[in-house]
């Protein structure tokens, strides 16, 4: 997951919309390590389960703003920070638990869906933002 999620990053020039979704301990958060790896992010990524959200800081003045709303019955105000992190073109927005936004979510988005095969195999379904996936291999 995070060889993988390190090419996606790769690719990422800002203003990107990513939702990921699948169970506890699928890989998302993993992915989202190798994403920050693919922006020359040299912070350690942690899962924002408690906090919610964390922002972190890449290479070309792009941003990585990752949340998580598994906690959460409702968005509330985050709906409005989400909504700004979306419209700025240097930022890369994550989200995993997506399910309380995904009508405030782009079209355009690139959704990842992780399923557990085994404790060390996943299978991922990706659709949605043909310019990122036409570049991928996995």
């Amino acid at each position: 997951m995070r060889g993988f999620g390190e090419q996606v990053g790769r690719l990422l020039v800002g203003h990107e919309t990513i939702e990921l979704s699948g169970d506890v301990g699928a890989g998302k958060t993993t992915f989202v390590k190798g994403l920050a790896q693919g922006l020359d992010i040299t912070d350690e990524i942690q899962s924002p389960s408690f906090t919610i959200s964390r922002v972190y800081e890449g290479r070309d003045d792009i941003v990585l703003a990752h949340y998580d709303f598994y906690r959460l019955g409702e968005a509330g105000v985050l709906s409005e920070d989400i909504q700004e992190a979306m419209a700025d073109r240097h930022t890369v927005t994550v989200i995993e638990w997506a399910d309380i936004v995904a009508d405030n979510l782009p079209a355009d988005r690139l959704r990842i869906r992780f399923t557990v095969i085994s404790e060390n195999e996943r299978a991922l379904d990706i659709d949605g933002a043909p310019e990122i996936t036409k570049e991928l291999s996995c």
